[in-house]
């Protein structure tokens, strides 16, 4: 990162034997206990999970969707507050990690709106840096600095956090990217755009080096 203060049809003309209706479905594990589960049931699974695994950015990407229809009388919906986030930070020239992080900061809005940062910080954490992660679970704190002193909050609540050496990262993100993104004006970046840089983050081994790092590297 820079320095700154900145799913199997058939052939409907052929049978299908039931052998190859068997051979169609995904082996299952022995056990209804996990305790009584073999070292061959956790390889199987372990096995089975892979290409479940591959696609969690292209289920974050189908999930992301969801923000266009919830919380209503803002300027723009969430899905577009979200694209737009990643819009500034990508044309600050950010790495993707960050970029990539900016269009999920508020994924968890959809399903857990009380307590969105630690979602989409979570869904985050097994491919990103160790303060991308926290700068995401702790966004929703440092953007209350610009609203809540008007809902009866101290808006210098994230000062608690000073010492953190993310710190000035969150706040230049929260700053830059996110408070003024509700800008229909704006000329956002449509989401097919971020699509590759989702891929590749996502493609990352889960907790690989990447989580051993402080900072994100570019790949």
């Amino acid at each position: 990162m820079k320095a700154r203060t900145t799913f199997c049809a058939t052939d409907s003309g052929n049978a299908t034997t039931s052998s190859d209706a068997v051979a169609q479905v995904s082996p299952i594990v022995t056990f209804t206990r996990m305790d009584q589960g073999t070292a061959e049931d956790y390889a199987l699974l372990d096995e089975l999970a892979k290409p479940y695994i591959a696609k969690t950015g292209e289920r974050a990407l189908a999930y992301l969707e969801n923000l266009s229809e919830g919380f209503p009388g803002y300027p723009v919906d969430r899905l577009q507050h979200s694209l737009q986030t990643a819009t500034r930070a990508l044309r600050a020239g950010e790495c993707e990690e960050i970029v990539v992080a900016a269009l999920l900061h508020d994924i968890g809005d959809d399903l857990a709106p009380e307590n969105h940062s630690e979602l989409g910080a979570s869904v985050l954490r097994p491919y990103v840096a160790n303060h991308t992660y926290w700068m995401v679970l702790q966004h929703g704190l440092f953007q209350g600095y610009y609203y809540f002193d008007k809902i009866g909050l101290d808006p210098d609540a994230r000062l608690r956090y000073r010492d953190h050496p993310a710190f000035d990262m969150t706040v230049h993100f929260c700053d830059a990217y996110d408070q003024n993104s509700f800008d229909p004006g704006y000329d956002t970046l449509a989401i097919d755009h971020f699509v590759p840089m989702v891929e590749r983050i996502f493609a990352r081994k889960p907790w690989g080096d990447h989580t051993t790092c402080d900072w994100p590297v570019q790949d």
